[in-house]
């Protein structure tokens, strides 16, 4: 265990869930702080913090991103979207998914043995989240509103978008390419 990790990992569980961001940003915007925090910082320095996790948990690391791919855009279609948001249970079920596939990607993409594996599968998780990013940032209306029964706030999921980008993109991003160094450096194939 290492808790100079593990510690800022947990606490930032905590504070997401308990701090009240509401008063800072819309509404959307908090939802998709927490989604980032969970997938992008939290969950990576609890691996980093319990790096046995990897030895029992982990997939191939392009699976762990296909799973993490699934789950996060089918949470952001309007149905399920709404749920996580109106629905006690269906806030829990989301934060819990995504703070497990965040867990599954990261332990499976940052095995010592597999650097260039692990990089693809961020590689590929930065780019749908970029992906998922821009559609909600250039968005002509709130995607959401209707179906979530809340006045039209496009600025807030562009808002929301923005922290998308700004937190997903360049975390996946550079550890993947971290891993590629590795790779390269270490002359792994895989």
């Amino acid at each position: 265990m290492r808790p100079i990790f593990l510690i800022p990992g947990l606490a930032l569980l905590v504070l997401i869930w308990t701090l009240p961001l509401g008063a800072l940003l819309p509404d959307f915007a908090v939802h998709m702080l927490r989604h980032m925090t969970l997938v992008a910082v939290a969950a990576p320095l609890i691996v980093l913090g319990l790096p046995r996790l990897s030895a029992r948990l982990s997939i191939p690391p392009l699976a762990a991103a296909l799973a993490e791919f699934v789950v996060v855009w089918a949470w952001h279609l309007p149905a399920a979207h709404a749920l996580g948001r109106l629905r006690a249970v269906g806030f829990v079920a989301e934060q819990a998914s995504f703070l497990i596939v965040g867990l599954l990607v990261w332990i499976s993409c940052l095995r010592p043995d597999q650097p260039l594996a692990g990089a693809g599968g961020l590689l590929l998780t930065s780019m749908h989240m970029t992906l998922l990013g821009a559609l909600l940032v250039l968005a002509p209306y709130d995607i959401y509103a209707e179906i979530c029964g809340t006045a039209p706030n496009l600025t807030g999921q562009q808002i929301g978008g923005m922290l998308m980008l700004a937190i997903g993109t360049p975390v996946y991003l550079i550890a993947g390419l971290a891993l590629t160094g590795i790779a390269l450096r270490d002359g792994r194939p895989a």
